[in-house]
């Protein structure tokens, strides 16, 4: 059992930045591959960024690659997004989430852990 919870959050001016965290429990953080994932009002979830277990690997939907970055640290059990030139269009709720195993993940279904969310708001 996993749990995961994100801040960083906040109200942010576009071209702004932010760094959003999630804090894993449990002495096996290590072994998950890690998503964020976002969701706007009135749209579905969406696939942000994953890392793999080891943060070898990563991958970035199109919509912020180049402007996020996904890092672990699994000697703090947490996982960073780093979100840089924000755009209105980014504001949403996001979430981190964890798999058991696995390389990098974009599937909401293939991952089996969920935080409660943060709310990222970028003003134009």
């Amino acid at each position: 059992q996993v749990q995961l919870v994100e801040s960083g959050g906040g109200l942010v001016q576009a071209g702004g930045s932010l760094r959003l965290s999630c804090a894993a429990s449990g002495r096996t953080f290590s072994s998950y591959a890690m998503g964020w994932f976002r969701q706007a009002p009135g749209k579905e979830r969406e696939f942000v960024a994953a890392i793999s277990w080891s943060g070898g690997s990563t991958y970035y939907a199109d919509s912020v690659k180049g402007r996020f970055t996904i890092s672990r640290d699994n000697a703090k059990n947490t996982v960073y997004l780093q979100m840089n030139s924000l755009k209105p269009e980014d504001t949403a709720v996001y979430y981190c989430a964890a798999r058991l195993g696995g390389v990098v993940h974009i599937r909401i279904y293939e991952y089996d852990y969920w935080g409660q969310g943060t709310q990222v708001t970028v003003s134009s």
